[in-house]
């Protein structure tokens, strides 16, 4: 996760915060005399969980209330959305097996993302979430919030930026700034940009992965080069985790899991948790 470091003159505007809209977790931070803090969400959490949830009577659900629903109530539970943003249908199809929501073509080549009958599209998913965020900010600093500034792979386009910028006027935010991950990481890690230097960056995320060589000089961080993926991430060691489990099944039980999404969904959270034990070994 990455977190931007907001600038003295938007800063001089009032209450101002950076959000890192991710694909697994998203995060708000705010400055205070000079230092990075994260806000909390209502739940208490430094993270919210990337995932909106409908139940069966449409009440929506979002964050950690949302996630316990993955098992339950997959084709009604929205997670990984920020691989949707600004991209048309025919360029996330090859993908559609990833997620267990329906995702229809509309006019244009556009995707909508449908749940209990009800079509929504990316960005007005990605909306609810920052929403969720600025409320969790006005509530935790007992001020309104009056900008943002969005962080996005360093190897997004401009129309997944764009996207992201639209889901954030549809949350009601004042988008003050679009910031390259890799340059909001080199902020918070308080790089002395007194003097010069070259830095890397690597961003190992959820859903996408790139890497930036960045120079500091003259308090200026410059993205020198950058290179990466926006369809891949650490979702899909869970898929391919998946897999292995799935293909085990059916060697040992005869059984073919590949269509049920629920079977097929506890699989993928059975994995992502194996996964996460596996790296703290």
């Amino acid at each position: 996760m990455t977190f931007f470091l907001s600038c003295d003159k938007y800063l001089r505007m009032g209450k101002v915060i950076g959000i890192d809209l991710g694909t697994t977790n998203s995060a708000a931070a705010f400055v205070e005399a000079k230092n990075p803090e994260i806000i909390l969400t209502s739940e208490g959490d430094r993270l919210l969980p990337s995932v909106v949830a409908f139940t069966q009577s449409n009440e929506r659900l979002i964050g950690s209330p949302a996630k316990s629903q993955l098992i339950t109530n997959p084709l009604n539970t929205i997670s990984s959305v920020k691989r949707l943003m600004g991209k048309r249908f025919s360029e996330v199809q090859p993908y559609l097996w990833q997620f267990p929501y329906k995702i229809i073509e509309t006019e244009d080549d556009m995707l909508r993302i449908v749940v209990n009958e009800m079509e929504f599209s990316p960005e007005e998913i990605s909306a609810m979430l920052l929403r969720k965020l600025k409320e969790s900010a006005e509530q935790y600093l007992h001020d309104e919030i009056t900008g943002v500034a969005l962080t996005v792979p360093a190897y997004f386009n401009d129309s997944q930026r764009q996207a992201t910028k639209d889901a954030g006027d549809i949350a009601g935010l004042e988008v003050l700034r679009i910031i390259n991950e890799p340059t909001a990481a080199s902020l918070s890690f308080s790089l002395d940009l007194a003097r010069k230097a070259r830095v890397v960056v690597y961003d190992f995320g959820g859903g996408t992965i790139d890497i930036s060589v960045l120079e500091v000089k003259d308090d200026v961080i410059r993205v020198m080069a950058t290179a990466g993926d926006t369809n891949l991430g650490g979702n899909d060691l869970d898929y391919i985790f998946s897999d292995f489990l799935k293909e085990q099944i059916k060697k040992l039980h005869d059984i073919d899991l590949t269509y049920n999404k629920l079977a097929m969904q506890r699989i993928r959270d059975a994995a992502e948790n194996a996964k996460k034990e596996l790296s703290g070994m």
